[in-house]
Order: C-alpha cells, then sequence, then structure tokens
C-alpha cells in the first residue's frame, strides 16, 4: 500500500513548496494537486493555486514523488492543450507526472468565469471524447479525431512524455458512466471513501471491464479520504 498527500490550492506556493520538500523527505509516495480556480464557498475569496503550474514548479524543485491533478477539470481547457501541457511536465519531472481528468463539477467556478457548464450529459460526453484526444496525442506520433466536440487533424505533440503510457487517471465513482470510461480508457482509478467503498466501487469496475473485455488488473486503484488532526484524544 501506497500513500501521497493532497495539498489543498488555498496555500501561498511557499507553504506548497515546503509541503512537497517535507512529503519528499518523509517518503510520501505522491503529491496531488485540485483544479480549481477559487474556493467552492458562498464568499468565493481567498487565494487558489493554479494546478498544473504548481505541478510544473513541484517538477522542478521536488526529485522523487509522482505528481499529479486530482483532478482537472476538462471543461477548462481543450483536451490537446492539455495534453501539451502535461506531456511538459512530465519532462520537467523526468517521468512523473499522472493526468487525473473529470468531467467538471464546480457549478460557481464555470458562472463566475464565463466558461460554459454544460448538461451533466454533455460534460460526460465530452469527457469520454478527451480521453481519447489526450491518449492518442501522449503516445501517437500525429492525433487526427473527428468528435462530436473536439476534432483534430494530423495534430503533433511534441516533445513526448518520459513514460510511455503516461498515466492517465479517471476520478469518480459514479457506476453508469464515469467508471466505464475508466475502465475503457484509463490506467488509473480513483475514488472518494473508505477502503469498503473501494472494494465496492471496484466490483463495479471489474464488471464494466468484464463487458469491455479490458483485464481490470491493468487500472491502478486508489482512494483518497480527508484526514482530521488533533493532539485532544477525545476528538481524536
Amino acid at each position: 500500500m501506497k500513500f501521497s498527500f493532497w495539498a489543498g490550492p488555498g496555500n501561498t506556493w511557499s507553504d506548497l513548496l515546503a509541503m512537497g520538500q517535507h512529503a519528499e523527505k518523509t517518503g510520501w509516495d505522491g503529491l496531488w494537486f485540485a483544479d480549481h480556480f477559487m474556493p467552492n464557498t458562498a464568499e468565493a475569496a481567498g487565494p487558489t493555486a493554479e494546478c498544473w503550474t504548481t505541478l510544473a514548479a513541484w517538477a522542478a524543485t521536488v526529485p522523487r514523488v509522482r505528481l499529479g491533478a486530482l483532478v482537472t477539470g476538462n471543461t477548462y481547457r481543450h483536451p490537446a492543450v492539455l495534453a501539451n501541457m502535461v506531456a511538459n511536465v512530465d519532462n520537467i519531472s523526468g517521468g512523473r507526472a499522472v493526468l487525473g481528468l473529470g468531467a467538471g463539477w464546480q457549478e460557481n467556478e464555470h458562472e463566475k468565469y464565463g466558461i460554459p457548464f454544460y448538461t451533466l450529459k454533455e460534460r460526460m460526453d465530452r469527457l469520454e471524447e478527451a480521453c481519447q484526444v489526450v491518449n492518442g496525442l501522449l503516445s501517437g506520433e500525429r492525433t487526427t479525431f473527428a468528435g462530436k466536440h473536439y476534432q483534430l487533424d494530423d495534430a503533433p505533440n511534441e516533445p513526448k512524455p518520459v513514460q510511455s503510457p503516461l498515466p492517465l487517471l479517471i476520478g469518480g465513482g459514479g457506476e453508469k458512466r464515469t467508471m466505464r470510461i475508466a475502465a475503457k480508457y484509463a490506467h488509473e482509478w480513483n475514488v472518494w471513501g473508505t477502503p469498503e467503498t473501494l472494494a465496492q466501487k471496484g466490483e463495479v469496475l471489474e464488471r464494466h471491464c468484464a463487458d469491455l473485455g479490458r483485464d481490470p488488473s491493468e487500472i491502478r486503484r486508489s482512494a483518497q479520504a480527508l484526514l482530521f488532526l488533533t493532539d485532544d484524544e477525545k476528538q481524536a
């Protein structure tokens, strides 16, 4: 079993650098970062570090741990642009980047920044197309794709990532669409919850893999949970 650290975006760069260096020195397996531009609160106030520039900075200053987005909102960037970004972070880090990708969910963020939120179905449709776009660009010499939402014409993506394949992680526990997309396209899958949740959702993932003819052991699994730290034994 491996443990990674999910740093909150509401920190200064000096704090994030210190967290990264601490994770490096104390044996954590990875550093993960959320992809948001503002807090999900009514006030919508406070610092919010951008995800991929933070990961690039960690890549240059923290030399060992895996580095990934948990997860990138697909609605925020064209997937071809995202593929180029993550390939570059993988090169900066020497082959430690993970592309965590989700459909996008924070409605107030879309509203404030003028980013189309779309219906849930369209966000899921876009996510499925995006998986094909990024996997193609991260592995092939040129990519042509004729989707409903994204179109590429003999598109290059250089330099290629160090890793082959660069891991695509799908985050979420939606049993009908999200987990089927993970079963079809992902190298890793992550879900919120307890070990029991991971086991229960893992059975759903395995059923989707069976339907698609894919070996479920090809997909690395992980769960994220919030830890509340206190020196008070009664509170603990």
